[in-house]
């Protein structure tokens, strides 16, 4: 059977799995080159397949931004894990990214044992991610190690490549190795797209991420965004347009509506000012942001809000 021939453009879609924090949303913001998934220091931080769009002369890679896998306790966590599966099983090559400053651990290897269960296995490949943080000795060891998982899983590796999306190392030599494993084909979306995602899902996500980034460990996650208004002004000039945003922040208890509000309106504030600087900032237009926080009692638990809110 012959190959892909040299040349010929390549298209198709690749996903990267890990555990929380394993670098997985800000690998795929640098190689979009722009902020597409939110990327925070909880887990659990993403919730939809946000897909961002990488466009080379010879290729075009579709990057799919998954939740990660994790044990559900609520509705909204088995219909994540559900999406995450659906997800896996449609794309062309998928990157398992293992932290090279961390052991590789029984949670790596659930993760991909999972994937090693999919009937129709994608391609994979291991990638050693935040390779900045180590030395060279340790990352030996570290590679060593994912190279043990194909006999102990059953996997085949198509690559193992060590990356820093940090510290901009083989980011490069990475989107080579992805484009590699996709097959011949047309261009999916017009040239200049970076992400598919409609806006309001995109703007409801930055000011989720600017929610979670200032709670620490105050608040589980329980705040969903629902963009209530979006709009351009309709007063302005054309050369000085002004998008109105009116946008609340859903929690599950009262108490925790005080959190996000913070000691008279504080925290409100900040959320809504760190939000509109990148929303200004990735949609390219001056923002007025109007944000309110409502109670939803249990939210994640209940099958209408969940559907009400998109999950």
């Amino acid at each position: 059977m012959t190959g892909p021939e040299e040349g010929a453009f390549r298209s198709g879609f690749a996903c990267f799995v890990g555990r929380p924090n394993a670098g997985k949303s800000t690998l795929t913001n640098a190689l979009v080159g722009t902020k597409i998934a939110i990327a925070s220091s909880k887990p659990q931080t993403t919730r939809h397949a946000v897909r961002g769009i990488v466009n080379r002369p010879d290729a075009q890679l579709v990057l799919i931004d998954t939740p990660g896998l994790h044990k559900p306790r609520t509705l909204l966590g088995e219909r994540l894990n559900d999406l995450v599966r659906e997800t896996w099983s449609e794309v062309d090559v998928i990157g398992v990214c293992l932290p090279a400053d961390q052991k590789i651990g029984p949670g790596d290897s659930y993760l991909v044992s999972e994937i090693a269960e999919l009937p129709q296995r994608p391609k994979l490949i291991a990638i050693a991610t935040k390779s900045d943080l180590v030395k060279p000795d340790r990352m030996a060891e570290h590679l060593v190690r994912i190279h043990a998982l194909e006999t102990e899983l059953g996997i085949e590796w198509a690559e193992i490549v060590p990356v820093s999306a940090v510290g901009d190392q083989q980011l490069d030599v990475l989107a080579d190795l992805l484009v590699q494993q996709l097959p011949t084909g047309p261009q999916l979306y017009p040239d200049g797209e970076i992400s598919d995602e409609p806006e309001e899902q995109l703007v409801a996500e930055l000011i989720r991420e600017a929610a979670l980034e200032g709670v620490r460990d105050e608040l589980p996650h329980s705040i969903a965004v629902e963009i209530d208004e979006m709009r351009l002004r309709a007063d302005r000039p054309a050369d000085k347009p002004l998008l109105d945003v009116y946008a609340s922040m859903i929690v599950e208890r009262e108490s925790q509506k005080g959190i996000v509000i913070g000691h008279r309106g504080s925290r409100l504030k900040d959320i809504g000012a760190t939000a509109r600087q990148q929303i200004q900032a990735i949609l390219g237009t001056p923002v007025y942001l109007n944000l309110k926080v409502k109670v939803l009692k249990e939210w994640q638990r209940d099958a209408k809000h969940l559907n009400r809110l998109g999950f």
